[in-house]
């Protein structure tokens, strides 16, 4: 057992930097809100709602993405809920130095409400729901009834839902939950992902119901020294 300086440590261990607010100036603070501006352009018909950013295998950086973007599209006055669906290794919790007592699994299994289950954040317009407790069943709490029901409920309360989900060739909670979501995104990692393992992941979340938005681009080393995310269209 932890005490409570070594878990305090741990925490701190876990707990990611978001540029976008260290460094709202940065060039890649500037990718970040280009990758927000295309995904506007990709629906310019109706405003889309609901996005799931994942990967196709661990440490792609997929959970940084995601929160990055949660505080791009906080920054233009929309109420934004990012929400933690990785029910296997949650993160975004550290990200926000938040508790992970109660949240989604809270909510999806009816113990609490939608309103009882998100913290606000530093980032005006920002608010996070993490994982809360790990359960032994993800995929089917992320395809259930419940989640269309939380769907419609933030929907109403929120102008964007996002979601950070395990990488889509590790489990199926990605490919499950994007069924239910109006669009989804990739992050591969430059110099790390395989092209065999992203086109798979890419196959997979073409074949859902979702509108595959493409591929952020993690770690790409510019002739600046600076990394940049970059965002292409399939």
């Amino acid at each position: 057992m932890f005490n409570r300086r070594q878990k305090k440590v741990l925490r701190n261990s876990n707990k990611r930097s978001l540029i976008t607010i260290t460094e709202p100036k940065a060039p890649v603070s500037e990718q970040f809100r280009t990758v927000r501006t295309n995904i506007q352009f990709s629906s310019v018909d109706k405003e889309m709602k609901s996005l799931l950013v994942t990967s196709s295998g661990p440490g792609e950086g997929k959970s940084t993405t995601v929160s990055n973007l949660a505080v791009v599209f906080a920054g233009q006055d929309k109420k934004v809920l990012l929400v933690d669906a990785d029910l296997r290794k949650p993160t975004v919790h550290y990200t926000f130095d938040l508790n992970n007592i109660t949240g989604l699994t809270n909510v999806l299994t009816k113990r609490t409400s939608l309103d009882s289950a998100y913290s606000e954040t530093k980032v005006p317009n920002l608010y996070v729901m993490s994982s809360g407790p790990i359960p032994p069943n993800p995929a089917e709490l992320l395809g259930s009834k419940s989640m269309l029901e939380f769907l419609e409920e933030a929907y109403k309360e929120f102008d964007l839902v996002l979601f950070d989900t395990p990488p889509v060739l590790a489990v199926a909670d990605a490919q499950i939950l994007a069924n239910q979501c109006e669009g989804s995104m990739l992050v591969v990692r430059s110099g790390d992902t395989e092209i065999e393992q992203a086109a798979k992941a890419k196959d997979l979340l073409l074949s859902t119901k979702s509108k595959f938005l493409g591929v952020v681009l993690n770690s790409k080393k510019m002739e600046e020294s600076q990394y940049y995310y970059y965002y292409g269209k399939k």
